[in-house]
């Protein structure tokens, strides 16, 4: 099994980088101000507020700030600031080994998929598909919240991976499957294949959620990954929505989605929220679960943080 981290408390710090994208001065003070009034202590790494075009600094710099809370004793959680792009051009700085034997919460979406993924496949430490810093603000629902700190928190039950209550998952395709949690944006997780950083889905559950994006482009992207053997080494699939996203030639996002996995006759829940959109619940990224497409639940083996 992967490694857990220790558990965040009122009191520990919080590591916060820029890892792809920059955010404004402005907007990163605002949410590191909400997480201060939650009882939180913050650091934030040494280029976190740089801006270089579409990055946040360039690629060694954003690997040294992330590095740099790893090591760091006090650091709980390193919090991401945004996902964006640029991601994956830090992770060839990054030392694997150090990261798994200081493992701390990571936690992030849209982009940041990309280093979910690394932290399992070459640290083996898990990670949290959930909240980034721009998420903490008073207009962030509050089932958002609950499902996060309940995964950073809780070191007694297993995690139920939830969605809110106005808003059921869907069972595609029935039936049991178990393995390791794998996946995230399905754009960043493509940007991975062919690359040192390539992900390993052999007895996986693959989850993918997408954003801005036509039901074509889509469909290109799930056909890139059934031809890559990614879908055929997966125990099951976890879907999530396709956030502000448009039909080609009038075929829907959920269309596509049942045309494209229905055939392939493995375990399946769709409608799943979490990543871009108003709703985000909390996938762990590495740790085992168990999915029932017949009752729809989405539960892990234990707990997602420990005492230690």
């Amino acid at each position: 099994m992967a490694i857990r981290p220790e558990r965040l408390e009122a009191g520990d710090t919080v590591g916060v980088v820029s890892v792809g994208s920059p955010l404004s001065r402005e907007v990163i003070d605002e949410r590191i101000a909400y997480l201060e009034s939650l009882g939180l202590r913050v650091i934030i790494g040494e280029h976190t507020y740089e801006e270089n075009g579409f990055l946040a600094g360039d690629d060694e710099s954003r690997a040294e700030d992330f590095m740099n809370m790893v090591v760091n004793n006090d650091v709980k959680m390193i919090l991401p600031v945004r996902g964006g792009v640029g991601v994956i051009g830090m992770l060839k700085y990054l030392d694997y080994n150090l990261i798994q034997g200081n493992p701390k919460i990571v936690t992030g979406y849209s982009d940041v998929t990309i280093l979910l993924n690394a932290l399992y496949e070459f640290a083996n430490v898990e990670s949290l598909h959930s909240l980034m810093l721009i998420d903490f603000k008073l207009s962030t629902p509050a089932f958002n919240f609950d499902r996060f700190f309940t995964a950073v928190s809780e070191v007694n039950e297993p995690f139920r991976v939830e969605n809110p209550p106005a808003s059921s998952m869907r069972s595609l395709v029935p039936g049991i499957a178990s393995g390791d949690i794998i996946g995230g944006n399905l754009t960043s997780l493509l940007g991975g294949l062919g690359t040192p950083y390539e992900w390993d889905a052999r007895g996986k559950i693959l989850f993918i959620e997408e954003i801005n994006d036509s039901t074509g482009r889509v469909y290109r992207g799930l056909q890139q990954l059934e031809e890559a053997g990614k879908l055929d080494e997966c125990e099951g699939f976890l879907i999530g929505r396709c956030s502000r996203c448009y039909p080609s030639y009038e075929v829907s996002f959920n269309q596509l989605i049942e045309s494209f996995f229905t055939p392939i006759g493995k375990p399946t829940i769709t409608n799943i929220m979490s990543g871009h959109g108003t709703y985000k619940t909390t996938i762990p990224i590495g740790a085992k679960v168990t999915m029932n497409a017949d009752t729809l639940t989405i539960e892990t083996t234990r707990a997602l943080v420990t005492n230690d």
